[in-house]
């Protein structure tokens, strides 16, 4: 897995206001082996993507689409987390929502 030369075939779109930075591979490997507090971090986050992959793939295979976009939006209001809710949910278009649920436009229109 160290060696790894995959190029990167997809994009992403935020949702919200962030900052992007770029750094090389041996300087992660370098900040990973030297700060415990960033690394046990990205262990975290590594998990928890992992395991959100997991469920996109289950969710994509067995929910129908209805049921995805359900689940969408629960995940980008964070429903069901502890504190206060979120109250404004970013603009997002039709067709991002078809993307983000795995249809095309058309079938994401629920309206």
């Amino acid at each position: 897995m160290a060696e790894c030369k995959a190029l990167r075939t997809s994009t992403a779109t935020a949702v919200s206001a962030c900052k992007a930075l770029r750094m090389t591979r041996e300087h992660i490997l370098s900040v990973l082996h030297d700060e415990p507090a960033f690394s046990g971090l990205f262990m975290q986050f590594m998990l928890r993507r992992g395991i959100r992959t997991q469920a996109d793939l289950v969710d994509q295979l067995f929910n129908s689409s209805e049921r995805r976009l359900a689940r969408t939006l629960l995940l980008m209001a964070d429903f069901g987390k502890p504190g206060e809710p979120e109250p404004l949910i970013p603009y997002v278009t039709q067709e991002t929502l078809a993307e983000m649920i795995g249809t095309n436009p058309l079938a994401g229109s629920f309206s």
